[in-house]
């Protein structure tokens, strides 16, 4: 996969980005992003949100990346479809898992409870441990993935720690972020309809 398209292809992941959250994804480092967003602003296949300091795909970026997806060697895709149905049956217990951690009953989890949030926890690690070997093999397939191993057992790690934002938290880096990203890599490079297979 040349760097053009995994650059076009974090930011089709992600929406808005900022330029370390694209090298994240692509296993970059960040002069080479920088170099290659500035190379796609060029072109306008991509914008820079100053305010916020984000990068986001502009209607060519996004056909641009549509006809890379197309060149991705079908031996790739044939090593994620291995190991993505094992990670659909882990998709179903993580959002059981995410909602529990943050819902108990019919009202919101406060907190309070720490023997409470700790099973929950404790089911986070075995959560990570079981989605370990599936996210290996993609790994094993497209090289990149192996970010998300990383980043996936960092943030396990931090949340056992006591940062609990890192469980579910939005925009932080938290196993739910990664989790997203991993999910939604999946889909545009499998050319998955997520409606018809009802995974969300």
């Amino acid at each position: 996969m040349t760097t053009e398209f995994v650059v076009l292809h974090a930011l089709r992941i992600k929406g808005f980005a900022p330029a370390d959250a694209v090298g994240d994804i692509v296993c970059l480092e960040r002069p080479e992003v920088d170099e290659q967003l500035a190379a796609l602003a060029d072109a306008e296949l991509c914008k820079h949100l100053e305010k916020r300091d984000l990068w986001q795909l502009t209607p060519a970026g996004r056909e641009r990346h549509g006809e890379l997806l197309a060149d991705v060697p079908e031996s790739e895709l044939d090593g994620l479809r291995q190991h993505y149905e094992r990670f659909l049956e882990i998709n179903v217990e993580f959002k059981d898992l995410c909602n529990r951690w943050q819902m108990r009953g019919e009202d919101a989890n406060d907190h309070s409870d720490s023997a409470y949030d700790g099973e929950r926890i404790s089911e986070l690690r075995t959560l990570h441990d079981q989605a370990a070997p599936v996210v290996a093999g993609f790994a094993e397939a497209v090289p990149r993935f192996g970010s998300y191993a990383t980043r996936l057992a960092d943030a396990a790690t931090q949340t056992e720690a006591g940062e609990t934002k890192m469980f579910t938290g939005v925009m932080c880096g938290s196993f739910h972020d990664v989790w997203m990203e991993l999910h939604e890599d999946l889909v545009q490079l499998l050319a998955v309809d997520r409606h018809a297979e009802g995974s969300y």
